[in-house]
């Protein structure tokens, strides 16, 4: 898509997002404030995949960290200050990142791959095997952050739905910015072709560092909204299936594109619901989708739009032949 036409539906989008919960009943707005949680995790993602080249199986470990940080720091505390627990899971979330970062990029490929989900796998059972975190049961917690800003009561659905978007919006802003930098433009010249990038001299192994940490902390964000949201955190977030998951929302939606990563996610989430309503097997729906999207259209579903340019072009072409 063009830049102008980029904006006009990142505005729409922005703009139907603002006044859908004029419109929406409980369960609705609920859903929406999953489906925009998961898209800060798929645009987190993105960065690495579809930015970076690093395709990753354990992202959701990160995820899961902040969640559960946020879990055990609010058992401690009796009012649950906002700011001070999203510092602890971000802190946390960035930490483990860097420290596992700092091993894994040292590989490429299917050893990257390999090894993230190894890490993960030890993370998932950290916290499954271990009572301090509850154990296969996990954390309930028993309210909301409090923002103590005025006017500002994040016990309501409405008011989080909004912190959940401005969340995303800017997470969004974030990686647009980040992207156009110089630490952007060198990330995806590693993924184009790291040995050249590293015989002109940059030293290709801090920036993907660099990008894991960021991806890992902006997962973080997700997992402590998610957690915020459902008052409940569990092993099953760390799990390789979440992972997977996010990374299928990515694929879906576009790889390389900010845009996408959100689309597919919305895609995803809503064609689950859908396809569930239909049969215990949707599953197998939704997977019948995924391969569909992938053999069809290999840029995602945000390549769709310009595809049907293309075509209408095309046959205008051909009628005036």
């Amino acid at each position: 898509m063009t830049r102008r036409i980029s904006l006009a539906w990142l505005a729409l989008v922005l703009a139907v997002l603002l006044l859908f919960p004029l419109a929406a009943d409980k369960f609705y707005l609920q859903l929406v404030t999953k489906i925009m949680i998961m898209a800060i995790f798929a645009l987190s993602l993105d960065l690495l995949v579809g930015y970076t080249g690093l395709v990753s199986l354990g992202h959701a470990a990160y995820f899961g960290i902040a969640a559960y940080t946020f879990a055990l720091v609010a058992q401690w505390a009796d009012s649950v200050n906002f700011w001070l627990t999203l510092a602890f899971s971000l802190g946390a979330s960035a930490i483990a990142a860097l420290l596992i970062g700092a091993l894994v990029v040292r590989t490429s490929g299917v050893y990257f791959i390999m090894v993230t989900l190894a890490f993960a796998q030890m993370v998932y059972y950290f916290f499954h095997d271990t009572r301090v975190a509850g154990g296969s049961d996990g954390i309930y917690i028993d309210s909301r952050p409090r923002a103590f800003l005025p006017g500002v009561d994040l016990a309501s659905d409405l008011h989080f739905y909004y912190l959940v978007l401005g969340a995303l919006a800017g997470v969004f802003a974030l990686l647009t910015v980040v992207l156009r930098s110089p630490l952007g433009r060198a990330l995806q010249g590693i993924k184009v072709n790291e040995s050249r990038m590293r015989a002109l001299g940059f030293p290709t192994q801090r920036y993907k560092l660099a990008a894991f940490v960021v991806a890992g902390t902006l997962a973080g964000l997700a997992g402590y909204l998610a957690a915020a949201k459902e008052g409940y955190v569990n092993p099953e977030m760390i799990a390789w299936h979440q992972s997977g998951s996010v990374l299928m929302m990515v694929i879906l939606g576009g790889m390389g594109s900010l845009f996408g990563a959100i689309l597919g996610t919305f895609s995803y989430i809503l064609l689950q619901e859908w396809f569930s309503t239909l049969t215990k097997h949707w599953p197998l729906l939704i997977g019948s989708f995924i391969v569909a999207v992938v053999l069809l259209l290999p840029q995602g579903l945000i390549s769709l739009p310009a595809l049907l340019s293309r075509r209408r072009a095309d046959n205008a072409d051909s009628d005036h032949d």
